[in-house]
């Protein structure tokens, strides 16, 4: 059973990431202007700009273009990018450790925050607690990511100069990239965080007014055990789900983060692409990042079955 489930998950990330790259093919060519006259500019002859069209392989009809990518996606071939020639796969190797180590630690920081601020506040609701992460999460829901960035930049980089103001380290010096991606990732964080903490303390409310909770306090058990043994396993569900969501929406915030902060990664080459009408480079960046989410809902619907492996019979989530 376990391995039809895992069969009808693993289909259904393939569907959704061939929909999703056949939605950015199409999306990114309704951009006017192409990468040949990104690279003539608008000084160049009709001829000359034709004969690049076809060197590029722009002059062919979409559907052939296509049918192209879908058969160098399938063999691991990215292409090579329009304007610099060089492959976008050596691209993207050389900029994606930025970019992971961005993402992760940024959830990272925000589940270590969310969840227990989210736990405490249920556990002492209308409390001082309680009314501390209200600010506190009022706060990040209402600053942008980008935002955060920019107000952390100034006390820490400006006047202390405890952090880099701009760059990510260099690869294979860990402390020249954690000192480089902490600002960064605490500016996606706590962004995070603050929606944690409210999804947290929500499930943890509604699972201790349940009749399974009152027995367990009858029976004399600590709060504490029936907090952490009772509650917070019933309470994974949404936690899980809601980290998986915002691990796509992460990938999507990183772009503007590495740009605040002049990082090397993804955002450097979607903004490039997008700005030279590179289509190949935008492609595949987007690419990824479509093939990303699939991977962390296929992640999010095994969590499930780890969690509560009676969703396996139920046919998972929806």
């Amino acid at each position: 059973m376990i391995w039809v489930f895992m069969a009808k998950r693993c289909l259904r990330a393939l569907v959704t990431a061939w929909f999703g790259v056949t939605l950015i093919f199409f999306a990114i060519r309704a951009i006017p202007g192409d990468a040949a006259e990104a690279l003539l500019g608008t000084q160049t002859t009709a001829a000359g700009l034709q004969t690049l069209r076809h060197q590029m392989g722009l002059d062919q009809p979409l559907l052939v273009q296509y049918g192209v990518m879908l058969s160098r996606l399938a063999h691991g071939d990215l292409g090579r990018s329009l304007v610099v020639g060089q492959p976008i796969r050596q691209m993207i190797v050389e900029v994606a450790p930025y970019t992971g180590l961005l993402v992760a630690s940024a959830l990272l920081i925000g589940a270590a925050l969310g969840i227990p601020l989210g736990i405490a506040a249920a556990r002492f609701r209308n409390g001082l607690v309680d009314n501390m992460t209200r600010v506190f999460s009022l706060g990040g829901l209402v600053i942008p990511d980008f935002v955060m960035g920019v107000l952390l930049m100034i006390p820490f980089c400006v006047w202390l100069g405890w952090f880099p103001l701009v760059g990510g380290g260099r690869l294979g010096d860990w402390p020249s990239l954690l000192r480089a991606t902490v600002l960064p990732a605490m500016a996606g964080g706590l962004g995070m965080a603050a929606y944690m903490t409210r999804i947290s303390r929500s499930a943890v409310l509604d699972l201790l007014r349940e009749d399974f909770v009152r027995t367990a306090n009858a029976k004399g058990l600590a709060p504490r055990t029936v907090l952490f043994k009772h509650v917070l396993r019933n309470a994974l569900i949404p936690i899980v789900t809601f980290l998986g969501f915002y691990g796509i929406i992460m990938l999507g915030d990183s772009i503007a983060i590495e740009i605040v902060f002049s990082r090397p990664g993804f955002g450097r080459l979607i903004l490039g692409g997008i700005e030279q009408r590179d289509y190949n480079l935008l492609q595949s960046v987007l690419v990824i990042y479509v093939l990303a989410a699939a991977v962390i809902n296929l992640v999010v619907d095994m969590l499930y079955t780890a969690i509560d492996p009676r969703l396996r019979l139920d046919g998972g989530t929806s």
